[in-house]
Formats: C-alpha cells, sequence, structure tokens
C-alpha cells in the first residue's frame, strides 16, 4: 500500500501515524501533505523521517492508493479530483461529503460493505459523536428495532482540533494566575464553564453538530430512525461522552443490552455503578474502543433504555475509524 496522509499537521493528522504505527498498517510508501505554511515541516513514522509537501493541483497522487484527508471541508471538496484523478481510494475525515449519495457514510462496526460502492472513490468518515454511538447502538439494533434516540453530547475541546486544546489549557492557566482570559476557538471561556452549542445554528434552533447527529445515523444504520440531539462543549481536554436514550420495537432487557455490548465490535461494557465502576473521558483518553456504562430502563418509556457512553474523538471518532475503514478495503482486496 502506498499511503497519503493530507493535513498530516493537525491533530486528527498526527493521530493518523500514531494509528497507522500502532496497528502496523501494511504499507510501502509514506506521503505528508500540507498546506504551503506546513510545507518542510518534518515527523517521524517507525523511526524515519518525512518531509511535509505542499498540497498542489498535479499528479502527486498517481501512485497513492490510500489517501486519509483531515484538512477541512473546502481543502477536500477543492482537491478530491486532483486527489481520486488515478484512482486513490480517499478517505475523507471531513463533513464535505457525507450526505452525498454518491458517497458511502461508513462506520466498519455497522456499514463496511458500504465502502465497496463508491463511484467518485470517496468515503467518508462520520462525525465523531455519531461514529461512537452507532458502535453501541448496532448490536442494540440487532435485537431490536431502534425508532427513536435522544442524546446529550459533552464534547472534549479536542472535537476543536489541537488549538482548542492548547487555548484550554491556556485559559485554566490564566484563570488561576488572575490574567484576561484567551477566547479565540470557542463562542465563550471554555475553562470552568460549559457551552451549549458546537458549530453554527440552523433555521430550525439546532446546530450543524446536532443535525448531523439526525442525518448520519440514518444513513449509516440504514434506518428510519430519528435522532434529536443535544451537543454541548465541556471543559475535558479530550474524548467525547453520550447520554443516550433510545425507543425500540419491542422492550429489550437490561441483560439482553449488557451481554450485547459486552460482545458488540470494539465496545467494553463497564457498568458497575455500585462500586462507582463508569467510563469517564479522563480514562478513556488513547484507548481504541468505545466504554459504555450506567445502562438502564427508561422510566418514561416501557421501550426504552438509555446509557452512558465515552470514547477517544480523535481516535475512534475520527483517525482509527477511517484507518480500520482501509483495513476493510485490504482485507477484501478492494483497492486498485
Amino acid at each position: 500500500m502506498r499511503v497519503a496522509i493530507v493535513g498530516v499537521s493537525g491533530a486528527v493528522g498526527q493521530e493518523f501515524l500514531r494509528v497507522l504505527a500502532e496497528r502496523n498498517f501494511p504499507m510501502s510508501e509514506l506521503v505528508l501533505f500540507g498546506s504551503s505554511r506546513s510545507a518542510g515541516n518534518e515527523y517521524e513514522f517507525k523511526g524515519k523521517k518525512y518531509t511535509v509537501k505542499e498540497l498542489k493541483h498535479n499528479d502527486d497522487f498517481k501512485n497513492i492508493d490510500i489517501a486519509f484527508t483531515s484538512a477541512g471541508a473546502s481543502i477536500s471538496k477543492e482537491y478530491a479530483e486532483t486527489i481520486t484523478k488515478y484512482g486513490a481510494v480517499m478517505i475523507d475525515n471531513s463533513s464535505a461529503f457525507r450526505m452525498d449519495n454518491d458517497v458511502p457514510l461508513v462506520v466498519p462496526e455497522c456499514n463496511a460493505e458500504d465502502a465497496l460502492n463508491r463511484p467518485r472513490g470517496i468515503i467518508a468518515n462520520p462525525n465523531c459523536t455519531t461514529i461512537m454511538m452507532v458502535v453501541v447502538l448496532q448490536p442494540l439494533e440487532k435485537i431490536s428495532h431502534i425508532k427513536r434516540i435522544h442524546v446529550a453530547s459533552y464534547q472534549a475541546a479536542s472535537g476543536a482540533g489541537s488549538a482548542a486544546m492548547d487555548e484550554l489549557e491556556q485559559q485554566y492557566r490564566e484563570v488561576l494566575d488572575g490574567k484576561p482570559v484567551t477566547v479565540n476557538k470557542f463562542a465563550y471561556q471554555l475553562a470552568y464553564n460549559v457551552i451549549p452549542q458546537i458549530d453554527v445554528f440552523t433555521e430550525n434552533g439546532y446546530t450543524k453538530e446536532e443535525m448531523k447527529m439526525f442525518n448520519e445515523t440514518k444513513k449509516i444504520m440504514h434506518s428510519d430512525v430519528n435522532c434529536s440531539a443535544m451537543c454541548v462543549r465541556v471543559p475535558s481536554l479530550r474524548s467525547h461522552s453520550e447520554a443516550v436514550w433510545i425507543e425500540t420495537e419491542k422492550p429489550i432487557s437490561l441483560e439482553q443490552a449488557k451481554e450485547a455490548i459486552a460482545h458488540g465490535e470494539n465496545l467494553q461494557l463497564l457498568d458497575d455503578p455500585a462500586n462507582k465502576k463508569y467510563p469517564m473521558p479522563l480514562f478513556v483518553a488513547g484507548k481504541d474502543d468505545v466504554y459504555v456504562g450506567r445502562i438502564r430502563k427508561d422510566l418514561a418509556n416501557e421501550n426504552g433504555l438509555t446509557l452512558w457512553l465515552v470514547g477517544d474523538q480523535i481516535k475512534k471518532g475520527a483517525a482509527l475509524n477511517a484507518v480500520q475503514i482501509a483495513e476493510y478495503l485490504v482485507k477484501v482486496g478492494n483497492i486498485k
């Protein structure tokens, strides 16, 4: 495999390097791309240093098999044709193509086969909160069809990139030192605060982040399920958490739910409230799996369950999911 990473200098780009190394992804060549500002920077991968090339409209992707792109929606849209022109598979981490009918939106634990049908040579990586939620819901869907989802997300600074993580740390220092607080990456100070807004608001009062969960869940799960979300930025550094309520066509017992999740693909059941054992972002950061706990029957709905999940947004919510897609394509021999 000849692999390219576009946007390697960002938080997800750096995570791509770590995940590819951790999983020993089969590759014979690695090429790194970035903006004119990043060009010339060096990054180490498996003991070897690689220099970042400037992303341009040329033939640099002629011999690339897989391109992981995480440089923002506008860059993905501008360079998609350049990247895929000679047959490279573009696995895109932005929102650019997620809802396009001719671009599969893939979470391997749920709909890996969708990646095989990609008319434009592009596979979209879903939004991080959606990825983690559908991984947990997939084994429950197999027991009884999920009709409705209500979810409140508690999203770490990492969701806004490495600069946002740096800003949160800076804000804590500034508050403790009695200095004016720097606010650039968020609408308000995030340190010692929560902000009930992620992305911009749409006409219906929901943010784009919340509407992503509504639309993407349907596409990934091939379902008529409706998902109503409230997405909140919280002052943790890394890993997102979600409180999820689901309504199924038939009741699912607690025993059924726990067994399904305990045996679910890339899931970890951590549900022992008597001993204060439940997932928390502090302890899930850097982990591959999505952790699930606080599973209960919904007191307001006889066909309902509620649960708590935590996953690393930069890892499973972004880079790892994309690499798992590539691993699936390699496994089934579906690369040029």
